[in-house]
């Protein structure tokens, strides 16, 4: 498996001033529907029919090698598409990491301790880290290994003689997750600017794959997905409708 060169670093944190492109909430305290929810975005898709087809494992492919390519390609791509929004997202329009009308996502930082950031702030962190992740040949190694049939999720594989860590799965889910909150923090305080961009079948594509790996190898739990009564995530319902929709397997 041959991995493209990361290119250079994104500046850290955007200092630019503009707003979040969030909904305001209408007279009388009602709060609009989200845009990512409104027809016609809300179907916008480069792909059509259900994702399941192609998240599944192919014949005589290494899981541990699937799981890690497309781990990688999903970062790429978001960190791409998040480059594009850099002026939009500042400390002064998201001075927290928001997903949802009462949700904001904190950092742990090295004392275990949860700490408030601004959005460009956390996901610089994220896609750092990230990066650091999948250019560390220990942990995404790329030599060919012999095709393992185990479930990723389950503790029978092997890992002796094998390029990847015992830790990989662990690993992968944490990068995941972090993932999934930048997807959410970008829908909920950015969609305007993917729609300025006509960007929006591409994003929803990404993002209902992404879905649709990470439920497939159980790298994310219906309650990162939907939150709680008191926190809930904004993309909890696109990925209520999509489920509906028969985009995404119930």
């Amino acid at each position: 498996r041959n991995r493209a060169p990361r290119g250079a670093r994104r500046s850290p944190t955007p200092s630019r001033k503009d707003s979040s492109g969030s909904e305001p909430p209408s007279p009388g305290g009602f709060v609009a529907k989200p845009l990512y929810l409104c027809p016609p975005f809300v179907n916008a898709a480069l792909v059509k029919g259900n994702f399941k087809t192609i998240v599944m494992l192919p014949k005589y492919v290494d899981i541990m090698e699937w799981v890690a390519v497309n781990m990688y390609d999903f970062y790429t791509n978001l960190n791409e598409f998040y480059g594009v929004l850099t002026d939009k997202c500042t400390q002064h329009s998201c001075p927290t990491m928001a997903a949802g009308p009462s949700l904001n996502y904190t950092w742990t930082n090295q004392g275990g301790k949860p700490v408030s950031l601004p959005a460009p702030t956390y996901i610089d962190y994220v896609m750092s880290s990230i990066q650091n992740l999948v250019e560390d040949e220990n942990t995404f190694p790329t030599k060919t290994s012999k095709s393992l049939l185990h479930s990723f999720t389950l503790p029978l594989i092997k890992f002796a003689d094998h390029p990847f860590q015992q830790s990989f799965p662990a690993t992968v889910r944490t990068m995941y997750r972090q993932l999934f909150r930048v997807f959410a923090h970008i829908y909920h305080a950015h969609y305007k600017e993917i729609l300025n961009l006509r960007s929006e079948p591409h994003f929803n594509s990404l993002f209902a794959h992404f879905l649709a790996f990470g439920r497939e190898y159980q790298l994310l739990e219906d309650k990162d997905i939907k939150g709680d009564s008191n926190n809930s995530v904004g993309v909890g319902m696109l990925w209520e409708h999509w489920k509906e929709s028969g985009i995404l397997q119930n």
